[in-house]
């Protein structure tokens, strides 16, 4: 039966999720997920037939172009790309399923990938010493509140002005500067100290021997030293190296745009990857796995995730950590993800408060976990910081934008530069402030 509409509303006030989805050219499913993403708001029938929604706010997005658009919208050209293609609930690189990828290969090996088509099995990066003194003194003079995201930012700029030759955009230049770009931004990052050892505050200096004693050298076994302060585990630094690859890519996101227009305009990798991190700053792209860590931590505190969600829904806010518009079911980032993090010490609590978090919401709304509640569950268990999802989110897509800059640069410049739609006042007009003295 079909969902109806509240009998104490005027008609065509509020909508059931079948209208709301044809109002937007969408499926019901997507509905949702825009509730989940907090584009929409929903109201539940008081007679439990489901929910409804504003007209209003559901015409307003459908005016915004809520509904999934092409690629490159009606505004820019389709950009062809053979880096990833996403199709129902499974996602490839190089026509190669990317979970499976992750599962066998480390992330530096991934990158090789996506940048060149040929895998280099035990590859590594590291970074150069001019690169990594000039972004570690420029880490250095920032505030102590600075996040690991500003630090990424700053680093990026540094690397640029310390390197002569980044202007050098022939395909090998560009893979040499990612090749040196990625490591620099994570041994430039402060490493954690151990609180036996210290304050248990960042501390500016480059560490790449394990705390096990078992050094492999890998960027995900270097990061987790900046993330936290815990031993690095191999179950841990594989779920790490696991949420990387994963990362890598996810066709045109936000920042892949923002990316591909800086290439367009020949801007060089460092300012590429620059306008990625830019793009990461909203609060709509990466940092979403902040949000739900918090929420992990209140479900773990308060020992109750029906509380935590009713919270949510009772302010009007999404619950994060679930839903994409992407994929109707399953997000296959996270679900690798949690197959690995079963693995890691301590993980089973909150994977547990996970799973709870994703059951009591899909008694209102028919979503299931993304890639941000995964990240999340790494994060807490691995006692990192809130914003520590967004770090490795930010490394893990600089390899992608990498492999979108290669991409754009072999396009014709200047591509992606859309005519504007005036909608203002017509000529000709009063020159402001005529008729004064």
């Amino acid at each position: 039966m079909d969902e109806g509409m509240d009998e104490g509303m005027d008609e065509g006030q509020r909508l059931t999720t079948r209208e709301a989805a044809e109002r937007l050219g969408v499926k019901p499913e997507t509905v949702y997920a825009y509730v989940s993403r907090g584009q929409l708001t929903s109201r539940r029938d008081p007679r439990g037939r489901g929910s409804t929604f504003d007209a209003e706010q559901v015409d307003a997005l459908a005016r915004r172009g809520g509904r999934e658009p092409s690629a490159g919208g009606d505004a820019l050209p389709r950009i062809r790309t053979g880096i990833t293609l996403i199709e129902t609930d499974r996602y490839y690189f190089r026509g190669v399923d990317a979970t499976e990828l992750a599962r066998r290969f480390r992330y530096e090996e991934i990158a090789e990938w996506l940048w060149t088509g040929t895998l280099r099995e035990g590859i590594g990066f590291d970074a150069p010493e001019a690169l990594l003194v000039a972004a570690r003194r420029a880490i250095g003079a920032l505030p102590a509140h600075s996040g690991s995201t500003d630090r990424l930012r700053v680093a990026a700029i540094a690397a640029a002005v310390a390197d002569p030759l980044r202007f050098d955009l022939s395909r090998d230049a560009v893979l040499t500067t990612a090749r040196a770009l990625i490591p620099t931004l994570v041994d430039a990052l402060p490493v954690v100290e151990e609180p036996s050892r210290g304050t248990g505050r960042p501390v500016d200096r480059v560490d790449r021997v394990d705390r096990d004693g078992d050094d492999d050298g890998s960027l995900a076994r270097r990061l987790w030293s900046r993330l936290t302060a815990r031993p690095a585990g191999e179950p841990g630094v594989r779920a790490l190296d696991m949420a990387l690859s994963l990362l890598i890519d996810h066709d045109l996101a936000a920042s892949t745009l923002a990316v591909r227009v800086a290439a367009s305009a020949r801007a060089h990798p460092y300012a590429v990857v620059s306008a990625g991190l830019g793009a990461l700053e909203g609060p709509l792209h990466g940092s979403a796995s902040g949000l739900a860590h918090r929420m992990l931590t209140e479900v773990l505190e308060r020992g109750s995730a029906a509380a935590v969600v009713a919270d949510h829904l009772r302010a009007g806010r999404p619950v994060p950590g679930l839903g994409h518009r992407l994929y109707p079911g399953r997000d296959p980032r996270a679900e690798a993800l949690f197959t690995v993090l079963r693995e890691v010490p301590g993980a089973g609590p909150v994977l547990t408060a996970a799973r709870e978090v994703e059951a009591t919401t899909a008694r209102h709304a028919p979503l299931h976990a993304n890639v941000d509640l995964a990240l999340a569950v790494l994060s807490v268990t691995a006692g990192m910081p809130a914003e520590a999802g967004e770090t490795v989110f930010a490394v893990a897509r600089t390899a992608g934008w990498i492999a979108h800059a290669l991409e754009e640069y072999g396009e014709q410049p200047l591509r992606l530069r859309p005519n504007g739609q005036y909608n203002g006042p017509r000529p000709p007009g009063d020159l402001p402030g005529a008729g004064r003295l």
